[in-house]
């Protein structure tokens, strides 16, 4: 009788993958087609961060030759002459219009955009929302040059009225005191600025409240809930980090308008208390009229004036990107 022995030796353990393969399998990329479009997107960002990192070196490289022969306080100065010697200028005046043509647009676009946008999402019937959505996207295809003609000669017109009405009964206030004259002041330019960035409010708020769960308004229905109170309570909160990101994306069209501002804006470079009187001006408007006829000190303080722009742009971004992080848990998105 033969007894055959079998081996009973262990197989060699399988080798096991390099960090770097396990690495690249934790992301999908073990193909070739994988790794093709990992390098490729990874290319895309740092190539993105180089040109933000060359467009700021550029900018600070020639502000700095034109602030060192500045003889006025750059931050401070209600002057801009860059064709005299020494030259003085400053962004006071600037930063002043820029910022409260900003606010005054946000304070008129945001809360109608939501309302617009919720108006189409939720009461509208479908045979009459569609219509007032694809209006909306029109006029985000309009192009500055136009809501400036626009501007010019329809809402400047028409602001008469509205200017002397504030001024009536507001007028104490000092804020909506009107001189007389043709309304070519911030409030116009806010309302302008208005129109032009409540297409983009309107359509990101629009797709932000259409991706809020089904069950959560039908779980507020079945408690009883109304319809608004189903939209301040399940819409709202959801679409809330949404709305932010809308708004700041208005904001940016609105800090960097140049073609319309100019176009309605009669800047001078000072700084009134009313908001129905000529005065102050914004960074991309001071730009675009100057530029062309500016000699290289003149164009070196206008790139200046970008930088600071620029500053203002990412602090704006940066500060919209921590409410939504700090909004985050409220959004509905993990839901």
């Amino acid at each position: 009788m033969n007894i055959t022995t079998e081996n009973t030796e262990a197989p060699p353990p399988a080798p096991q993958p390099s960090a770097a393969e396990q690495k690249r399998a934790s992301r999908g990329a073990t193909r070739a087609g994988d790794r093709i479009f990992l390098g490729l997107s990874r290319g895309s960002g740092i190539f993105l961060l180089v040109i933000m990192a060359a467009i700021a070196v550029f900018l600070t490289y020639r502000a700095s030759l034109a602030i060192s022969k500045d003889h006025g306080n750059f931050l401070t100065t209600f002057e801009w002459d860059t064709n005299v010697v020494p030259p003085v200028f400053g962004i006071a005046v600037l930063a002043f219009g820029t910022v409260v043509s900003s606010i005054i647009a946000m304070a008129i676009a945001v809360p109608v955009a939501v309302g617009i946008a919720l108006f189409i999402t939720h009461y509208a019937p479908r045979k009459l929302g569609t219509p007032i959505a694809y209006v909306i996207d029109l006029l985000a295809a309009v192009p500055s040059i136009v809501y400036g003609l626009w501007g010019a000669l329809v809402l400047v017109p028409h602001m008469q009225g509205v200017f002397g009405w504030l001024n009536d009964y507001f007028g104490w206030t000092g804020i909506f005191s009107w001189q007389g004259g043709a309304p070519r002041a911030l409030l116009t330019v806010g309302v302008l600025l208005a129109i032009m960035i409540l297409p983009i409010i309107t359509n990101v708020s629009r797709e932000v409240f259409r991706q809020v769960p089904q069950m959560h308004e039908e779980a507020a229905l079945a408690l009883g809930a109304t319809r608004w109170e189903v939209i301040r309570t399940a819409v709202l909160p959801f679409g809330r980090s949404g709305v932010i990101s809308a708004s700041m994306l208005g904001l940016g069209r609105a800090l960097g308008e140049t073609m319309a501002v100019a176009t309605v804006l009669s800047p001078t470079f000072d700084i009134q208390a009313s908001l129905l009187d000529p005065g102050g001006g914004t960074f991309a408007q001071n730009i675009a009229s100057k530029f062309g006829e500016a000699t290289d000190q003149g164009r070196d303080a206008l790139i200046a004036s970008g930088l600071v722009l620029f500053v203002i742009t990412l602090l704006v971004n940066g500060a919209a990107r921590m409410i939504i992080a700090r909004r985050k848990e409220y959004s509905g998105a993990n839901a």
